[in-house]
Formats: C-alpha cells, sequence, structure tokens
C-alpha cells in the first residue's frame, strides 16, 4: 500500500494562493529599480527548464529514478526562481507593447494566451505530481505525470518563444 501524499493540503493552498498573489502584485507597481534585464533571464531559465525536463523524461525511461528525481527537484526550483524574477519584473517595469504587424500578431497573441493560461494550470499539476512521488505512490505519479509533462514543456518553451518574439520591442 502506497503512503499518503504528503503536503497534498500544502500544495492545494499553494495552488489556489500562487495564481492570485501574481495577479494580486501585477496591480502593484514599485518605482526606482531598473530590472529591465530580467527578461532574458527568466527566459534562459525556461529554456533550461524545458532541456531539463526532456531529460528528466529521458531518464525515467531508462529506469534512472535517482536522477530522474534530483533533475526534476532542480526543474521546480528553477520555476520558482522564473516565477520570483517575473513578478520582480512586472511589479518595476512598465508592460511592453507587441509591436508585431499582420498575421504574427495574432500568432503573438495565441501563443501568449496559451502561455498564460496554462501557467496557472501547471501550478498545481506540478506540486500534485511532485506530492505523489514524495508519497511513494509511483502509479498515480505517472499517471499525473503524463498530462503535466507535456504541459509544463509546452509552458517553458512557450515561455521563450514569447520572449524572443517580444524582445525587439523592450525600451
Amino acid at each position: 500500500m502506497n503512503a499518503p501524499e504528503p503536503y497534498r493540503k500544502t500544495f492545494l493552498v499553494l495552488s489556489i494562493v500562487i495564481p492570485v498573489l501574481v495577479a494580486t502584485l501585477f496591480r502593484v507597481k514599485v518605482e526606482g529599480y531598473d530590472f529591465r534585464f530580467l527578461p532574458s533571464i527568466y527566459a534562459s531559465i525556461n529554456g533550461l527548464t524545458a532541456i531539463l525536463l526532456v531529460l528528466a523524461f529521458i531518464l525515467i525511461r531508462r529506469g534512472n529514478r535517482v536522477a530522474h528525481k534530483w533533475t526534476m527537484i532542480v526543474c521546480i526550483a528553477l520555476s520558482a526562481t522564473f516565477l520570483v524574477l517575473y513578478i520582480l519584473y512586472h511589479v518595476t517595469t512598465p508592460s511592453t507593447a507587441y509591436g508585431g504587424e499582420g498575421l504574427i500578431k495574432y500568432v503573438y497573441y495565441i501563443i501568449l494566451i496559451s502561455h498564460i493560461v496554462l501557467s496557472v494550470a501547471i501550478t498545481p499539476l506540478v506540486l500534485f505530481t511532485f506530492s505523489r512521488a514524495l508519497g511513494g505512490n509511483f502509479e498515480r505519479h505517472k499517471a499525473l505525470a503524463k498530462f503535466t509533462f507535456p504541459i509544463w514543456l509546452y509552458v517553458a518553451v512557450s515561455g521563450v518563444v514569447v520572449y524572443c518574439m517580444i524582445s525587439p520591442y523592450y525600451k
């Protein structure tokens, strides 16, 4: 029999608090700081996360649970770091409007909106997938990871794509 999922209640609370906190902080503006250098850093973090997610997938397919576990912990830490830097940037820096025109503008907004929606959904998915692994519920972990992995990978990759598309318009 598998152990209960540890931190289930904590992760449930975090799954609600994190998106609400991010949405709330978007209304806060702090002046006097220049963090315009952050988007390239957090886009790089997204890119590294995507690479490590693929590596973790390969590792678990090869049966290397220990390396998979540590790679996933690094991915979670990178995503948490991304979130802190992302919030820091957005509370200190005015929003940048996308300057592309025509079809590419629609492509940008489709990618951006899907990225935002799925980034909200990925938080509880990652936390509960992780909790199942921590509790040793590997069958349930694997079942949820089948959904979590492609969504998390999409969010990481689309974050880089969004950055590449909007970076020419940063001031």
